[in-house]
């Protein structure tokens, strides 16, 4: 069946929420951001910005102060965090300031005009670093970095370790920062109502429907007085658009200030740097294992990374998982250990998968490590600690109920699938021929349905107690009958691509007897109109195992209550009544039947002839929950997700030892899933998971400089995967039905960004294990990693290389270089006269407004650079030194402005000339801040632009020629927006 939606999509009727029209009058937002990873926020200065014409409000932290108060935290510390920073800002990107004005354009210029006022303070990057006691706590009340530390016992771990003939296998690793980057990033449209009606919103966030408390909370208004609506369409999510909740709070506020309905659309910087991230994990991990490979205990360090703030729902990343620690294996003993550390850092969230990919790595990592150790097959020692296929339903040392499943059955199949494809042969070739070919293979267990108590692990049995029990993953949805006997769908899921409207409508369509294309299902979400609950919204893939169950409930009892309504009329029993292609029939008596239109619009007409005892209306609303699903126990034993599904990959890939490159040969990834709802979506949705675990295995990075600059602001720096890098994976299905939910059906959306980036890190360390063994695997496999590993020296130079004479300057930043010699038409000493003279330095320099001395050849300049989509103001202070007149002299400049810091330091040499002089320059820059965030690709091929431009443009001073016209290159830089 193709899907219902994609006639709108593909012929441009999409409903996204910029689509959407807004009331007359609404303004629009701008964000100013802070550039500083970590500083006092001294004070914002917004006279000039509130002088533009048009601007109509500046919303600082003063406002949030009095309107507002600060968002909850998951755990027990007196962590504040504010819609808007309002003593300091704690990461790159925190937001500062709102500008509210007429248009989009006249807010961006006016946030050039904000001015604050910032004391930088020491960073912490790294989690080694936050684990640190003489860390500077970034939350004084708190008082370290270390904001939950929790440990946990099951079973008799310390025995089984001791136990005679057990081997202890031990490895660390690290699951680094990455995201993922919808086509369509946030948007909000939000209105203060007048009076005591609170804020009416409409946003493309995605849930958890728990975050609608977070937000009224937030704005100090009850729950019913924060409407919010998500529109039909979104643009990708995978997660990520739960982030857009701070904004939502923001974007309310700065519709206060302002008088009117304000709407604020992310760009493509602010979403990287500044929505979400996955959270880093550092995880040392040990296991008990006998000779003959059976894994008898585990043991799990871990700490995971929050960024600034412990940020709603997190640390949901930790405890989603926690009942399923132990994977697709039946391991009795674990102990655990938990530390929740905040940095410098955007703060995370939830990433496709979230929890999954740290747990994974680690514990996949680990199998690999123990079949290296014991010289085991890794696909037999999988094989042999696999939990029985008689053993399910099956409960976990921690608490997760596998409901279902035939491990061993799924990897038979899977790996006979790459016999067919010859994978162990391929790689006898290539390692014949002298090249790296490696295969990796990793078993993983995929949770949906999430647990909503599952949270409340982080907190102790008595501070559990205290709180009161949580638990379920209540779902809902409605079927109701129009008065032509049309079928209309309504649920509490807001879909990012993945199909409900098709599938919503092949459900209802299959119970009552119908085409899908007679089912209309509404997909639009509003809180004041439509039923759901704490745990409703698209995410923890909870639709194919909740939602769509909810639906077929709520059909099933609009079916029942036909059949009533039709047994009553021919008297017969209503288990007599069948539905089936477009009728209502008497299976005892065929020739009594109608046409299901007819029947199912006639109580609308005439409900007094209603059977006795049934109410009018044709309208169910299904709620749904899973027993199995828990609050934790005093033990701390939790059942974690409602349904695990299974995965079993397997990858060949081959190295190139020249380029460091990593190419993926083979890939098959074998999928249980429960009942498959939809076969050709369920294969999209492990095509688009297995994608972006490439892209976390191979390209996908989130890069931070010492100093705690954001530098992968773009996608000419953060790489995702294209249709060119991505192969096509090799599906293989099997169907063990769920017993715990309606259909049978389980999640899949999240599985291979789970399995896929462990599974080509063990492919990975096999294909280099002829050369050394590597236990060490970080992602991404750039080819500069891949280099490192191999051990490749660099080629010798073609031609000699000339040693820079500049130094770097000091700093962290990200740094950059230009070196190039210009020709002028001019004697060195004239050149040098205008290096010295102001008034000729100032029409030098590129982009300078004002050059004022400030001593013996030091000045202060008013600066403007752009680059790309960013143009920063800076005040920058110039110094010449070394100078030996007319051959040579040291340049430099540090500057600052609203949007991060700069500063340069440069050689230039003049060279006598038959035609002149020939200068030299070798330049060094470092930049922070916004600017960094463009990342290296673009800033420099754009620094190497702006210093040639500046060398260029005192040739043109020098020979007198002020007045010619600029250089073709510059010209059309200036067109693609590399603006000084």
């Amino acid at each position: 069946m193709e899907r219902l939606e994609d006639d709108a999509l593909l012929n441009g009727r999409g409903a996204f929420a910029d689509d959407l029209g807004t009331r007359p009058g609404t303004l629009h937002a701008a964000v100013l951001r802070s550039p500083h990873p970590h500083a006092r926020l001294l004070g914002i200065h917004t006279q000039a910005a509130m002088a533009l014409p048009g601007v109509r409000a500046v919303l600082t932290g003063a406002d949030v102060q009095a309107w507002a108060q600060p968002f909850v935290v998951g755990v027990k510390q007196p962590m504040q965090h504010w819609a808007l920073a309002v003593d300091r800002v704690r990461h790159v990107g925190e937001p500062v300031a709102v500008v509210v004005a007429e248009d989009r354009y006249i807010a961006e210029d006016a946030l050039d005009l904000l001015r604050a006022d910032y004391e930088p303070l020491p960073v912490v990057m790294d989690i080694e670093h936050a684990l640190d006691g003489d860390a500077l706590p970034l939350h004084e009340a708190v008082g370290s970095n270390v904001v939950s530390d929790r440990q946990f016992c099951y079973g008799d771990p310390d025995t089984a370790f001791a136990q005679a003939g057990v081997r202890t296998v031990r490895t660390t690793v690290q699951y680094p920062r990455n995201s993922c980057s919808p086509m369509e990033c946030g948007v909000v449209i939000a209105e203060h109502l007048p009076g005591d009606e609170g804020y009416d919103v409409l946003s493309n966030f995605m849930g958890p429907f728990s975050l609608h408390a977070v937000m009224a909370l937030a704005l100090r208004v009850p729950g019913n007085k924060l409407r919010h609506r998500v529109p039909r369409d979104s643009g990708g999510s995978f997660g990520v658009k739960q982030a857009v909740f701070p904004y939502v709070v923001l974007m309310c506020l700065a519709s206060r200030k302002a008088g009117a309905p304000v709407k604020w659309v992310e760009d493509r910087l602010e979403h990287l740097s500044a929505a979400t991230s996955a959270t880093a994990r550092l995880t040392t991990i040990e296991a008990a294992v006998t000779l003959d490979g059976r894994v008898t205990a585990l043991r799990y360090d871990q700490a995971d990374e929050v960024g600034a703030y412990l940020r709603a729902p997190e640390p949901a990343t930790f405890y989603r998982m926690h009942g399923a620690l132990t994977g697709a294996y039946a391991i009795e003993h674990l102990a655990v250990r938990n530390r929740v550390v905040v940095t410098n850092k955007t703060p995370t969230g939830l990433v496709r998968g979230f929890g999954g990919p740290q747990v994974y790595f680690a514990l996949e990592r680990l199998m690999d490590r123990i079949a290296v150790e014991l010289n085991i097959d890794p696909v037999q020692l999988r094989l042999r600690n696999y939990v029985p296929a008689d053993a399910f339903p099956y409960t976990a040392a921690a608490g997760a109920v596998l409901d279902s499943g035939d491990y061993v059955r799924l990897t038979r199949m899977a790996m006979s699938e790459a016999q067919t494809r010859q994978l162990g042969e391929r790689q006898c070739a290539a390692r014949a021929a002298g090249r790296l070919y490696g295969i990796g293979v990793a078993a993983i267990v995929e949770p949906s349905v999430s647990n909503m108590g599952y949270i409340s692990t982080v907190l102790t049995a008595e501070q559990r107690a205290k709180a009161g029990p949580k638990n379920g993953a209540i779902a809902s949805a409605t079927v109701a009958i129009d008065l032509l006997g049309g079928i209309n769908v309504t649920i509490a899921s807001a879909p990012a691509g993945q199909g409900h409207m098709t599938v919503c409508a092949q459900v209802v369509a299959d119970v009552l007897g119908l085409l899908p294309t007679q089912v209309v299902v509404n997909v639009e979400f509003d809180t004041a109109k439509d039923a759901w609950s704490v745990a409703a919204g698209n995410y923890s893939s909870r639709f194919a195992g909740a939602v769509a169950g909810a639906v077929h409930l709520a059909a099933q009892r609009l079916r029942d209550k036909l059949a009533r309504i039709a047994a009553a009329g021919w008297a017969c029993a209503a288990s007599d009544i069948g539905f089936e292609d477009g009728r209502v029939f008497n299976r005892r008596q065929p020739a009594q039947y109608q046409p299901f239109t007819r029947l199912a619009a006639s109580p609308h007409w005439a409900p007094a002839l209603l059977p006795e005892g049934e109410t009018p209306g044709l309208r169910e609303t299904a709620f749904w929950t899973p027993d199995t699903l828990s609050a934790p126990d005093l033990q701390d034993r939790v059942n974690t997700s409602a349904a695990y599904g299974f995965v079993f990959d397997i990858c060949g890939l081959e190295i190139d030892p020249d380029t460091g490159a990593v190419r993926i040969d083979r890939y098959i990834t074998a999928h249980d899933a429960g009942r498959l709802l939809n076969p050709a979506l369920a294969d999209g949705q492990i095509r688009g998971a297995f994608a972006q675990g490439l892209g976390a295995a191979l390209l996908e990075e989130f890069r931070y400089g010492a100093d705690g600059s954001f530098q992968s602001g773009t996608l000419a720096d953060y790489l995702m995967p294209t249709a060119c890098e991505t192969p096509d994976p090799v599906i293989v299905h099997l169907q063990t039905p769920s017993p715990f939910t309606p259909l049978g059906a389980k999640g899949l959306g999240e599985g291979n960004n789970m399995s896929t980036p462990v599974c080509i890190a063990n492919a990975f360390a096999d294909a280099l294990r002829p050369l050394r063994d590597v236990t060490d695997v970080r992602l991404p496999l750039t080819p500069g990693r891949v280099l490192e590993h191999l051990r490749t020296p660099d080629p010798a130079p073609r031609h000699q290389v000339v040693p820079a004479n500049a130094p770097t300057p000091s700093g962290n930043g990200l740094t950059l270089a230009a070196q190039g010699t210009v020709e002028i038409a001019a004697p060195p000493e004239r050149v040098f006269e205008v290096l010295l003279d102001p008034a000729a330095l100032a029409r030098v320099i590129p982009g300078c407004h004002a050059l004022q001395a400030d001593g013996v050849n030091r000045y202060r300049a008013d600066v403007t650079v752009g680059i790309g989509l960013i143009k920063a103001r800076y005040e920058a202070r110039i110094t010449l030194s070394d100078i030996e007149a007319p051959h040579r002299l040291r340049l430099m400049g540090r500057g600052s402005s609203n949007l991060g810091t700069g500063a340069g330091d440069g050689v230039v040499r003049l060279e006598a000339t038959a035609n002149g002089t020939r200068l030299h320059y070798d330049y060094r820059a470092q930049v922070g801040g916004k600017v960094a965030m463009v990342g290296s690709r673009m800033l420099e091929s754009a620094a190497r632009v702006i210093v040639a431009q500046l060398f260029e443009s005192l040739g043109r001073q020098a020979a007198g020629d002020a007045a010619m016209p600029a250089p073709w290159w510059r010209r059309l830089l200036q067109r693609l927006g590399f603006k000084p």
